[in-house]
């Protein structure tokens, strides 16, 4: 081979060789491109398909109104926002003045600020930040501190192992075994009063046994931090969360919020206007549980820090300290036979503190409904997809369609395959299946006639955690029961229903009520609602009618009879947790929410 052929040999090499170096140059900036654009938020989440998708589900629903926020952290951390709104806000609108700013009640998407203000509280101590003492027998405090430690003299359940052992995962994360008791407490308690008078409430179940929703629980918290903080609860969060992260129209003063003149109006199922629910006396009850106020605007800069693993991308602030975070999104099944399965992922539905978790279509959701009168609300984030979104809408017991939405804004956001899939009904209470033969009561196609007279059901009973009740008949004379059968007259006429002619009202002044409406269904069995009465209409439309929750504010009134006269009876609102106590002790006693003793 000559020299010449050589040289034309290595040339055609280095050519060679330059062109693979540049097409592999190339080829990497093509990845890193490709790479980067895969992190970077995309252009736009709430299209002109999900809108139209949202407006559809107004029109099919009766949903007034919807506010959303959608928000992604781009490479640098700063937050990529969203927001859109559709619908009206006022009765007397066009129908097009909802906006992101406005302001709703967050329900029990408000119970995360719980968890988080007791972990701030926990870490305050740990740093040595917070000289309030606390009792001798908390040696450490972390979520496996009991709560008997934490509120010693004030703390009680009926259960003596869960009054004993129960910690704050357990409060927090429904494990106590206490059910829901929300018609035990009352306009005017505080939360040291609903403390109190847990003592007396009956559980469902065995500390740890069964998951079981309860609201009471996020009380106490509220109450462990005023308790050690030394300041409201409502004013720790507004410190330590809302002005940390710039939410500066969120608060817990529904009279604060209502003089910015952004709050909306409210609706129920039906179509008619509601006043907003909660008054500041009630509200400060509730604003563990459920009294948070703010806007999808707001709400945003909350999920960007939950995003960021609980630190804010704008100032770099921890708001939610590491362990919080972990531990709250730590899930444990709500399935009645997975609980002692342990921690784990989803795909079963799971809860950790202040927060659901489930899989759709195989990514992780991480979220919360909010339900209280007039209200539907639903804030989730995607810890593995960079994504947060927040629904507010201003009717109640629409959570299906709030999943629907949520669902639909996950698959645009990641490219997923628009297939809906069925909403499962966890937004509920969890469903237990109940056969005839496990049933309390189990009501013929003939139904068996009232054992006694109605007016020896009339009367007044007591209990002392539910306080007293005193029921009338229709045809009742006293002061008291002309007043209330003068408030149900109205209704009833406007209901145009067909009466059964054994029934018995009462007023029921409570949190989620105004009265008791019990009908006849069986022998001592009645059928029970509680209502909130509107006797002269509310809003544009003058007419009467009344309101009730379709799942929460009904049940049914069993009634123990002796010797030709009333006992008592037992208030079942929730069938699975009377089922529970049954399989302890069949009576009629030891079945419902409360045993009320007759006295008149």
């Amino acid at each position: 081979m000559g020299i010449s052929t050589v040289i034309s040999l290595v040339w055609e090499f280095r050519k060679l060789l330059e062109l693979l170096t540049a097409v592999s140059f190339l080829s990497y900036v093509q990845w890193y491109q490709t790479a980067q654009a895969a992190r970077l938020p995309p252009a736009k989440v709430i299209t002109a398909d999900v809108s139209a998708f949202v407006e559809d589900v107004l029109a099919t629903s009766t949903i007034p109104g919807v506010s959303m926020g959608v928000v992604r952290l781009g490479t640098d951390k700063q937050p990529a926002t969203e927001l859109a709104a559709w619908g009206r806000r006022k009765e007397e609108s066009d129908g097009r003045d909802l906006t992101p700013d406005t302001l709703f009640a967050l329900a029990s998407c408000s119970k995360a600020f719980v968890v988080v203000s007791v972990g701030q509280l926990m870490e305050d101590y740990t740093r040595g930040r917070n000289v309030t003492p606390l009792p001798a027998a908390v040696e450490v405090f972390n979520w496996d501190t009991r709560v008997a430690d934490l509120l010693p003299g004030e703390w009680a359940l009926q259960d003596d192992a869960a009054s004993e052992k129960a910690t704050l995962r357990d409060a927090f994360g429904h494990l106590t075994g206490l059910s829901r008791h929300d018609f035990s407490y009352r306009p005017g308690d505080g939360a040291a009063d609903v403390v109190r008078r847990m003592r007396h409430l009956p559980p469902a179940y065995g500390l740890r046994e069964q998951w079981a929703y309860n609201n009471q629980m996020y009380m106490v918290g509220a109450h462990i931090v005023a308790k050690y903080a030394n300041v409201s609860y409502g004013s720790f969060v507004k410190s330590r969360i809302f002005e940390p992260l710039n939410m500066t129209s969120s608060t817990y003063s529904p009279s604060e919020a209502r003089g910015t003149g952004r709050v909306t109006q409210t609706w129920t199922r039906g179509v008619r206007r509601i006043p907003y629910w909660f008054p500041d006396e009630v509200n400060g009850l509730f604003a563990g549980p459920g009294g948070a106020i703010s806007s999808a605007k707001d709400m945003v800069k909350w999920l960007a820090t939950l995003l960021n693993r609980g630190v804010d991308p704008n100032t770099n602030t921890t708001i939610v300290p590491k362990s919080t975070f972990a531990n709250m999104t730590a899930t444990r099944p709500i399935q009645n036979d997975a609980l002692a399965a342990g921690p784990e992922d989803p795909p079963v539905p799971s809860y950790g503190m202040g927060w659901f978790r489930l899989a759709h279509k195989g990514h992780d959701v991480v979220w919360h409904f909010g339900a209280i009168p007039g209200f539907s609300l639903l804030v989730a984030f995607l810890p593995g997809d960079n994504l947060g979104i927040v629904i507010l809408a201003n009717m109640d017991e629409k959570q299906d369609e709030n999943m629907s939405i949520l669902f639909r804004v996950i698959d645009e956001a990641l490219g997923l395959p628009r297939v809906m899939q069925p909403i499962a009904s966890i937004t509920d209470k969890p469903a237990l299946s109940i056969s005839e033969d496990d049933a309390v009561v189990v009501l013929t196609s003939e139904p068996k006639a009232l054992p006694l007279e109605l007016d020896a059901y009339a009367g007044s009973y007591t209990n002392l955690a539910y306080g007293n009740i005193t029921f009338c008949t229709p045809s009742s004379t006293s002061p008291y029961c002309k007043r209330v059968l003068h408030d149900f007259a109205p209704v009833e006429t406007a209901a145009n229903e067909t009466l059964p002619r054994a029934r018995l009202y009462a007023a029921w002044p409570r949190v989620w009520s105004t009265h008791i409406r019990l009908r006849h269904a069986s022998g001592n069995s009645f059928s029970l609602v509680f209502p909130g009465l509107f006797p002269r209409g509310y809003g544009a439309n003058g007419t009467a009618f009344e309101f009730y929750d379709s799942v929460v504010s009904v049940g049914r009134a069993e009634f123990l009879t002796e010797g030709g006269t009333v006992r008592g009876f037992a208030m079942v609102t929730e069938e699975a947790a009377a089922v529970a106590r049954r399989a302890r002790n069949d009576t009629v006693e030891a079945i419902g929410d409360a045993w009320f003793t007759k006295v008149q």
